[in-house]
């Protein structure tokens, strides 16, 4: 036999409830006209209370839980940096053919407000530097990007990556990148149109990654401004980039 589940026994307890209180209200003023009156009266409000928590309360906590979704994002996000993006940047800047422009787009600071940001944001994804990838140390770059595929694959798991496209896409296409390094076994006197094509694939993940670091960065500044502070003098874009604290 189907066990009753327990909203019903609470839905028959409180409908029981309200018609003990009904008769107990008539019992003592013995006036049926005067009970009826205000139950026909409570009847009339519900459409109006219905519409109050179906829409509005609804409304309000799931702006709530959005923004919790939210936060527990920028975290898993900020985790990404700390362990690969921004290392990850400065090992893509080395096969970067001049990056005077962006970086001059990347300083980010205090004065920096949401213009500024979207601003750079659009610079980046518009006019990001080619990257050749005959430039740099590639297996320098496959070694690292090897050691963390265990921590990109968690993050791709990750349930809640599935409510930030953009991240979710910077993701696949480091991933990508890697998959791409892991299946040559060598890196070395390659083709020309395979170095085109590794080209392609580190812009896609070097583009990505300065367009997210942006928007964590936005993130910071506006919600943790200590966090804020060590990621804007730790910037990996920033050649006089130093920790320490001199000002």
């Amino acid at each position: 036999m189907k066990k009753i589940s327990w909203k019903i026994w609470v839905g028959l307890l409180l409908i029981s409830l309200t018609i003990v209180l009904h008769f107990v209200h008539y019992l003592i003023f013995r006036d049926a006209h005067h009970v009826f009156i205000y139950m026909f009266g409570d009847i009339a409000f519900l459409p109006l209370e219905v519409l109050l928590v179906t829409f509005v309360i609804e409304r309000l906590l799931h702006e709530r839980e959005k923004k919790s979704l939210l936060n527990k994002m920028n975290m898993l996000i900020g985790s990404f940096y700390s362990e690969v993006g921004s290392r990850l940047i400065k090992n893509c800047s080395g096969f970067a053919s001049d990056l005077s422009e962006i970086s001059s787009h990347m300083l980010v600071s205090n004065k920096w407000s949401d213009k500024d940001f979207q601003n750079a944001k659009i610079f980046v994804l518009n006019s990001a530097p080619d990257i050749d990838s005959r430039k740099g140390d590639l297996e320098s770059l496959r070694a690292f990007l090897e050691n963390k595929r265990p921590f990109l694959l968690s993050l791709l798991a990750n349930p809640n990556m599935l409510e930030h496209d953009a991240f979710t896409d910077l993701l696949w296409a480091v991933f990508h990148l890697d998959e791409e390094f892991s299946f040559r076994d060598n890196l070395k006197n390659l083709p020309p149109t395979d170095y085109q094509h590794l080209s392609g694939d580190m812009k896609r993940a070097y583009t990505q990654l300065l367009a997210e670091w942006l928007a964590y960065m936005k993130h910071l500044k506006s919600d943790y401004p200590y966090l804020f502070s060590l990621a804007a003098r730790t910037n990996p874009l920033d050649a006089n980039a130093d920790p320490v604290v001199k000002e």
